[in-house]
């Protein structure tokens, strides 16, 4: 077996970050002409640190947010040139420096040095991701309501299961994704729970784990759940909408506020590059 090729630009070194964000006041993690994003956040804040000789540091993220989706925790990599390290200094608190030059609602966990072969988003082995839901909304606790998506009718749980359970496995999302070129929708989702949370006002938690999301999956497949708990879809609507992989006349996407990325995760550090390696090809449904 060939050794998997280690991408990091000659001469420089790769950082891992651990961070997180509370999405409410961002248009999404991606930088966008003349809005306020994550990326265009944490990029401002690491030319302060760093110098701005080097244009957006080679940035990568492991899963891209939409508007309104926040992060518990996010992982991203950079690529830090030789004069950029040199303005490290001795101080090891690399991350507590980058945050003095960052705004309050981006915070960051760690700034570490990467394994060999390490890439944010291709070494990437799951996601997890929380969508939470009031669906008693009067009753709401005033500090959930940036992070809970309000409905004023009861859920039935029961039936959102039996939805969800025709949902994980490998599967073509197609009609739960939006299309990017050139980008397969071939996902495996490994599992989807859905809890009612006593201690937290009742609050309906739908997690989700799986090896990568497509755009909007998460939402749509979330938006799908709560149709069939409203009685406005069947549980054999999702099959037969999943079966399509055809995204006309599929559910609503449900908003941003109430969803976050809980958790990225990574195999052990001699399987980095072999997993990114893995994560680049295009995906099929014969795999194992």
């Amino acid at each position: 077996m060939t050794k998997p090729v280690d991408r990091t630009v000659d001469g420089f070194s790769r950082y891992r970050i651990d961070f997180g964000y509370d999405g409410t006041d961002f248009a999404g993690f991606a930088k966008q002409p003349g809005l306020r994003t994550v990326q265009s956040e944490l990029v401002k804040g690491l030319e302060v640190i760093f110098g701005k000789d080097n244009k957006d540091f080679g940035l990568r993220v492991a899963g891209r947010t939409d508007a309104g989706v926040h992060a518990q925790h996010q992982v991203v990599h950079v690529d830090l040139s030789p004069l950029q390290l040199k303005r490290i200094g001795r101080n090891p608190d690399i991350a507590g420096r980058v945050n003095t030059a960052l705004p309050q609602d981006i915070r960051l966990f760690s700034f570490e040095k990467a394994p060999a072969g390490f890439d944010a988003r291709y070494s990437a082995s799951f996601r997890r991701y929380r969508y939470r839901i009031a669906d008693h909304a009067s009753n709401l606790d005033p500090l959930e309501v940036r992070y809970v998506l309000k409905l004023k009718v009861d859920l039935d749980l029961k039936l959102m299961r039996k939805a969800a359970k025709e949902m994980v496995g490998l599967h073509d999302f197609g009609a739960f994704c939006k299309p990017r070129a050139g980008a397969t929708t071939i996902r495996n989702l490994r599992y989807i729970r859905i809890t009612r949370n006593r201690k937290a006002g009742n609050i309906v938690e739908i997690e989700l784990k799986g090896d990568a999301f497509c755009h909007n999956m998460v939402r749509s497949l979330t938006g799908a759940l709560v149709a069939v708990a409203r009685g406005r879809a069947s549980v054999l609507d999702v099959k037969d909408r999943l079966k399509s992989a055809n995204r006309a006349g599929s559910f609503k996407v449900l908003g941003g506020r109430g969803l976050s990325l809980i958790e990225v995760g990574y195999p052990k550090d001699s399987k980095l590059a072999e997993q990114a390696e893995k994560a680049r090809k295009l995906r099929s449904l014969d795999e194992n």
